[in-house]
């Protein structure tokens, strides 16, 4: 890895006009791309990447400790899949600190369909608005519509990131650093390890696009919508709706197609599954892009032909970000394993207590017609996610937090869910913050501190 000293920094970029003299000649298969010096933007002292779940709720805890932080996101809006990907579904809610506040300011803001604090439906747009909102309270420093494209290290210590936007090519330095990226791209780029699906070649779960639809009547369409009135019955209501987009003479790709009531007449889709692609494959995802909104407006207009109370049935927005189940693993300082979810495992420096199951979605349209969703076979307990997990362990300076943390697929197909996120996020921040203000490494902070913190 290049060295990074001090004042402006050398690193590759495009090129303005004419081709240098050393391409000329070369064949079209190699392009040396110039460099150039990029003056350092800021210097902070926790720079988060990613603002989904994970990343909001590191950026606003590491604020909140009195680290100067700086959260980049790729997408318009803070929220990642929450907000951008329409998820408008929460599991595994019901944890103290951020989570019970985020909670409470979506009732505040008549936003949380249901009473259960462990799942429950909400708006996406008002939670976007919420999130940019306790950003702003808590002194984070958001940029938005940016994009990560390189990591830089001294040694083993990773000191500056590089990104692209609007603003054009920049160089950005911090004391630490947090990966929440979803896909571990942050750990990828700087030069971690790491795992994806079975085996480093997937296969990975599947995609969804979720979309938003505006239906004529939601009373009459309560025996097909889960949860309706946030909460209840499940199974059920995807039996039926499934059987009237049979009706409609559509096998949708995901065999458990599901309804949520967002608001009034306003309706969550999930019907859709693209099997076998990679996240960080930019040609596959967009690929799997096109032919899953095509799927959804097949299916929304195969409902709105049978009438009846599916009559006026209307997608109003697919989701900017196709749902990514499944990316990158990051070798972490601790590896969590099946074995740990079977025995419901306890740590001394566990950030985060997970309640969920195992959700494997199936991982080809065949397997999905014989079980859409599996358990991987195993019936979990309670068990904790430790500090360890979360920290790199091929470079120094560098944490994570969501589904890139460090674990097997067994155990990713458990913690992967979003309150999960929040958690983790959190409990990464605070350490972060920790170990910025006091010139350490996140390696070198007891989890004990992080929690006096967090009571």
């Amino acid at each position: 890895m290049a060295t990074v000293g001090t004042g402006a920094i050398l690193l590759p970029n495009v090129s303005f006009g004419n081709e240098t003299s050393e391409n000329q000649g070369n064949d079209n298969q190699q392009f040396s791309e110039p460099s150039r010096k990029l003056s350092v933007v800021d210097d902070v002292d926790v720079i988060v990447c990613g603002g989904g779940p994970a990343g909001i709720a590191a950026a606003i805890s590491a604020a909140r400790t009195g680290a100067k932080v700086r959260l980049f996101e790729i997408h318009g809006c803070l929220g990642g899949v929450w907000t951008a990907g329409l998820l408008t579904w929460i599991f595994d809610f019901d944890k103290p600190g951020l989570t019970a506040e985020i909670r409470t300011r979506l009732d505040e803001r008549g936003a949380r369909r249901g009473t259960n604090p462990w799942n429950f439906v909400y708006e996406p747009d008002e939670m976007k608005l919420l999130l940019e909102d306790l950003c702003t309270e808590a002194g984070v420093m958001v940029r938005l519509q940016t994009r990560l494209v390189a990591a830089y290290r001294d040694g083993r210590r990773l000191t500056t990131i590089i990104t692209e936007s609007r603003s054009g090519r920049e160089a950005w330095r911090a004391k630490v650093f947090i990966d929440t990226t979803g896909d571990g791209d942050l750990g990828a780029l700087a030069g971690c390890g790491w795992d994806i699906g079975l085996e480093n070649d997937c296969p990975c779960q599947p995609l969804t696009m979720n979309a938003l639809a505006a239906v004529r009547d939601v009373t009459l369409l309560q025996k097909y919508i889960s949860f309706y009135g946030g909460d209840g019955i499940h199974g059920e209501k995807v039996t039926n709706f499934k059987s009237e987009i049979n009706r409609a003479g559509i096998d949708p790709s995901y065999g458990a197609p599901t309804l949520f009531n967002v608001r009034d007449n306003v309706v969550l889709l999930m019907a859709n599954h693209e099997y076998g692609i990679k996240p960080f494959d930019a040609d596959a995802m967009t690929e799997a892009t096109i032919r899953s909104r095509k799927e959804i407006f097949k299916i929304a207009r195969g409902l709105r032909q049978l009438g009846g109370v599916w009559e006026g049935f209307q997608v109003i927005a697919s989701a900017e970000q196709i749902g990514i189940r499944e990316g990158r693993r990051i070798h972490g300082r601790y590896k969590l394993v099946k074995n740990d979810l079977v025995k419901g495992a306890r740590f001394d420096d566990g950030v985060c207590r997970v309640t969920f199951w195992v959700d494997i979605h199936a991982d080809t349209k065949a397997n999905n017609d014989k079980e859409v969703i599996s358990t991987g076979g195993i019936k979990t307990l309670p068990y904790d996610i430790p500090l360890r997990a979360l920290i790199a362990k091929d470079v120094d300076g560098l944490m994570m937090a969501g589904r890139c943390i460090s674990g097997d697929r067994m155990a990713h197909a458990s913690y992967r869910v979003t309150g999960n996120a929040v958690a983790m996020g959190e409990g990464a921040g605070v350490v972060a913050a920790i170990a910025s203000k006091n010139n350490r490494l996140p390696h070198e902070v007891e989890w004990e501190e992080a929690r006096e913190v967090l009571k």
